[in-house]
């Protein structure tokens, strides 16, 4: 008897053993799963989608147009919104550079042109279960949140290249901070501008959008970095060219703030 239970002790042990590889192997084939469909998303967002000009010479992405006819209104409602300067950008490539407070900002850009826009989004989001699909559609460009990634650099130059809009928002993330300053600004921007000669189209959320409170924004008139052009630059003179975009959104920001409150203080 006393065998026998010496016996069946180990055995015991081992089904339970047993047991805990079965549950180890169906927790790892279940984690393998989710990572070749991630790779399979991701894979799908490798390489951007460009669209082709029409006879008119207008890069028009059908997708788009069919979110913007679904969303704006609901968007509006929600979160009202009021454009000021440049509301009109016409045909023909251009770089959006703006502030960033929430995921409903990529509309501003697009209620000034009948273009399609290529937006510089997280990697992380174009992995995601319906987004990826959407970024695929709307062609969206993967960036890492280093800001280094040489594939993001060169599908946003093949955009631009072809004649195409680029939108991206150089903090890198939802300021959530509720300070009045920008986040760090992640380089890149000018770097785009130059080695392909595109305008930029500047654009400051001048306040935080808030629900059924009117945001406002002001776009810029699109300008060069043509100072830039034909000349063997370093580093720091890219630093540079990014540090005056920057300081472009917070004198917009100030002049559209300064004109506001004098148009205030003259109707009181």
């Amino acid at each position: 008897m006393e065998e026998n239970g010496q016996k069946a002790v180990p055995e015991q042990e081992a089904d339970k053993a047993g047991g805990a590889e079965k549950k180890l192997s169906h927790a790892e084939k279940k984690a393998l799963r989710k990572e070749k469909v991630r790779q399979k998303r991701a894979a799908r967002n490798q390489h951007v989608r460009l669209i082709p000009a029409n006879k008119k010479g207008y890069h028009i992405n059908r997708f788009m147009n069919f979110l913007r006819f679904l969303l704006y209104p609901v968007h509006f409602i929600f979160y009202p919104y009021k454009l000021h300067g440049h509301t009109k950008v016409g045909k023909g490539a251009c770089i959006y550079f703006g502030n960033h407070y929430c995921i409903y900002d990529i509309f501003y850009p697009a209620r000034t042109t009948r273009e399609g826009i290529h937006y510089l989004a997280k990697q992380s989001i174009l992995e995601a279960p319906v987004l990826s699909y959407w970024g695929s559609r709307m062609g969206a460009i993967g960036a890492m949140r280093d800001g280094a990634d040489v594939r993001t650099v060169m599908e946003s130059i093949k955009v631009l290249k072809n004649g195409e809009k680029l939108s991206l928002f150089p903090e890198g993330t939802r300021n959530k901070t509720g300070g009045d300053d920008f986040l760090p600004f992640h380089g890149g921007a000018a770097l785009l501008a130059i080695k392909t000669r595109s305008p930029i189209v500047p654009f400051v959320i001048c306040n935080r959008p808030h629900l059924f409170h009117i945001t406002h924004v002001v776009f810029g008139e699109p300008f060069e970095l043509s100072e830039y052009y034909g000349r063997k630059l370093t580093p720091s003179d890219y630093e540079e060219a990014d540090e005056k975009l920057r300081q472009k959104l917070y004198d917009m920001r100030a002049e559209f703030r300064a004109s506001r409150g004098k148009r205030k203080k003259n109707k009181a």
